[in-house]
């Protein structure tokens, strides 16, 4: 296992990309008895203290991941000294990330999409664009703390 105990993700508004990451990665962590500190934010102020949308709760609930009781909150430089793992969904979010101070985000397409951004859901038309950016959340944060956490 490596040394890594405590990861956050970060996206826009953490509202609907970065919950489901949060989501995704403790139901992994719980079902490999893996003790890790897992959280989400956005780098955005405007939706602190909203669930996540509507759409990231359906999509995450049809996959047996429960988002619902999350509570959106803005990334602070704390947060850069308090995770091992700080891990952006897109680049804009690690352009953010770098201009907030953190030394080193990681994008969470690294770890099986090539490098690629995580799409924000509300680009894609209807329902479906929260199904395909579930289904690469799911692989990249799987790959993520097999590789990172457990050392696989």
């Amino acid at each position: 296992m490596n040394n890594i105990n405590s990861i956050i993700f970060v996206c826009l508004g953490n509202i609907c990309r970065s919950p489901i990451a949060e989501g995704v990665a403790k139901k992994y962590a719980s079902e490999n008895n893996l003790d890790i500190i897992i959280e989400s934010a956005g780098t955005g102020d405007w939706h602190v203290g909203e669930a996540p949308c509507p759409d990231s709760v359906k999509i995450a609930k049809m996959n047996d991941v429960d988002i619902s009781k999350q509570i959106a909150r803005q990334v602070t430089k704390k947060d850069f000294t308090k995770y091992d793992l700080v891990i952006g969904l897109d680049s804009s979010n690690i352009s953010n990330l770098k201009n907030l101070g953190c030394k080193s985000p990681i994008k969470l397409g690294d770890y099986g999409y090539d490098g690629a951004d995580v799409p924000d859901p509300y680009f894609f038309e209807g329902f479906e664009g929260f199904d395909k950016v579930f289904e690469m959340i799911d692989i990249c944060v799987r790959n993520l703390i097999k590789k990172e956490v457990e050392g696989k």
